[in-house]
């Protein structure tokens, strides 16, 4: 009888420890904190060592991280962070790209709206989503 109240209150822990939260730069979280650095100071290899370190997987953490308020390649384009935005923009899958974001525009959209058209992660992007075949304008 005296393990049942230890149960609850151990399931009870444990379900408050088990959720996870979207993840945004300047919270408690290192991992996330890290890899925006490494994306704004477009240090592709310590970006790569840190996922490798933390077996994680870009693509399965990307919609979760928010540098500043900006999906990590906006926050590339505004660092002039070209081989990082490379790197994230070579990780991640089609419909990730293609997803649009707060704004309502997608990264490839919002990146020529802003003058990055001509940028090698907007080239890398366009690779990603099936080629650069139409829509250039620069």
């Amino acid at each position: 009888m005296r393990l049942m109240p230890i149960a609850v209150a151990a399931v009870m822990g444990l379900s408050v420890v088990a959720m996870p939260s979207p993840a945004k730069a300047g919270e408690a979280d290192p991992l996330v904190a890290s890899i925006c650095d490494y994306v704004k100071a477009n240090d592709k290899n310590r970006l790569r060592k840190k996922l490798k370190e933390n077996r994680v997987k870009l693509r399965q953490i990307y919609s979760g991280i928010s540098c500043d308020g900006q999906s990590l390649l906006r926050t590339a384009y505004g660092a002039s962070a070209n081989d990082a935005g490379e790197f994230v923009a070579k990780r991640l899958s089609a419909h990730e790209l293609g997803i649009s974001e707060r704004d309502g525009l997608t990264i490839e959209a919002w990146a020529v709206a802003n003058g990055h058209g001509a940028s090698p992660i907007t080239a890398a992007v366009k690779e990603r989503l099936g080629g650069a075949a139409g829509g250039e304008e620069d």
